[in-house]
Formats: C-alpha cells, structure tokens, sequence
C-alpha cells in the first residue's frame, strides 16, 4: 500500500530467468541509451516493488524471434504460479510465429491474461498485415494487448500504424504503453484519446517529460483510462510512485489509475 490508502498494481513489469536477465537489461539499456536501476529477475522485481508499496505486478517479457515463444510464456507462467497473490502474467508472440493460433491457444491454457508486444524491438509494424491474425485473435477471446507505443526513431508503432487497429477491432481492449506514445507524448496525446478501446499507462515517461506535461496527459486520457506502470526494471519504483503522486490528483482519481482500472483490463 501507498500511503496507507492506495492499493498499487505496476502495471508494466519485465523480468526475466537469472541467468540472462543481465544481458537482456543491458540489451534494452543498449537500445534506449540508459542505465535501468533495477536488475530485471523476479526476486529483484518484489523486493525493489515492496520497498515502493506496489502490491501486484503485471509481468511480462518480449520474444525477439519466433522460437523463443513458448519458453518465455511457460517462464512467465511458472513465476506467476510461485507468486500467485502478487504477479499477474502476460504472453509473448511473434508476427513470424507458423501457428499464430496454436500459440495464443497456449497462453490460453497457461492462465496467462493478455499479450504484450513491442513493435520496435520485435522489428514489425503494428499495422503489418502478418499482425492482423494476431488481433483477430484476441478481439475473440477478449483479451487485451499491451503495446510498446511510439518512438521517433522509427515508424513501427507510432499513431499512425495504432491507429488503424484501434479503428478496425473497436472492441479490442489495447494498452498503450508510455503514454501512449514514447517520445512523442504531445503528438500521440492529441490524436489517440478518442478511441474507447485504448488505454494507457505511464511508464517510461516521468524520467523525460515536465511535471505540467505528464499531468495534461492524464487529463487528456482521462483517469479512467490511465494506469500506473513503472517499467520494471528500468526506474526506481520509488521514484516513480513519487513523481506520480505529485501530479495532483484526487485520492479517487489515484485509486483507479492505480490499480482499478489495471483490474478492468487485465483482473477480470
């Protein structure tokens, strides 16, 4: 608990095996050119959480070609059984994957409660037609997907490419990830709040942005559609508890952007 009153669900979490979660921090550390405070394991995630007041995890990680697909889910899958009051797991696909179907059939059978894909990292566009199985999918399944959204070093999963999903599954629920769009925060705050089936959450975006900016783009997402994520292990969970709070809100508003509306998408 936060302050004694906010229950916290970090709604953004990577982790990974300990015997390579040193070299995919330092790949990710590589790509965005920083350094992540945390180490990226799971013991590592509850301690540095803990220490925050965060009470629950959603938690995932990235496949990087299509072979890596099922190990991933099954290593999500069985940290989530150690920990099951406190990790709340996602999926992994790849839109080079030979069995799109067979693979969400899996995260099915897993428990897992939703995907999470990163455009830029897994080098597709989000409109890429070999994704649009993917959609179909899980728009009849009824799971969400949560999407690494926008960069302005490439044209992957910018606006224009969400866009279009968002507009032909309207009944999708899709997390946008960075507020919707990282490193394009004004750009994307304009055009994406309209669309019902998008939400947002916060991470990776206090460390780059003003207080006064972070603060209009929840006001333009609305808090209702806002949740709170640290992008574990890339910040201090610490700080960005801080710097959220000091956005202002009302106690209401910061119980569903903490944890409520994380609860509508992925706690069902």
């Amino acid at each position: 608990m936060v302050q004694g009153k906010y229950f916290v669900t970090d709604s953004h979490c990577h982790v990974y095996p300990e015997k390579i979660a040193a070299k995919a921090v330092g790949g990710t550390d590589n790509f965005y050119g920083v350094v992540s405070h945390c180490t990226g394991t799971f013991d590592n995630l509850v301690k540095e959480g803990k220490k925050a007041g965060i009470d629950r995890f959603i938690v995932q990680s990235v496949a990087t070609t299509p072979k890596q697909v099922g190990s991933i889910n099954k290593f999500i899958k069985e940290e989530v059984s150690a920990y099951p009051d406190i990790l709340v797991g996602l999926g992994t696909l790849h839109p080079d994957s030979q069995n799109q179907q067979a693979d969400v059939k899996e995260i099915l059978e897993l428990g897992l409660k939703g995907v999470k894909l990163h455009p830029d990292i897994q080098d597709f566009k989000l409109d890429d037609v070999r994704c649009l199985k993917i959609y179909e999918i899980f728009y009849r399944e009824g799971l969400p997907i949560l999407i690494h959204t926008g960069d302005s070093r490439y044209d992957n999963s910018n606006p224009n490419r969400l866009i279009p999903i968002l507009k032909s599954f309207p009944k999708l629920i899709v997390v946008g990830a960075h507020f919707g769009g990282y490193s394009i925060w004004e750009h994307a705050s304009r055009v994406l709040p309209e669309f019902e089936n998008l939400y947002v959450d916060c991470s990776s975006s206090f460390p780059f942005i003003s207080k006064e900016l972070a603060k209009e783009l929840v006001k333009r997402y609305t808090t209702d559609k806002v949740l709170f994520g640290t992008d574990y292990p890339m910040w201090s969970p610490n700080k960005e508890i801080s710097a959220f709070l000091s956005l202002g809100f009302s106690e209401q508003e910061y119980k569903k952007m903490f944890n409520t509306n994380a609860e509508k998408v992925f706690i069902k």
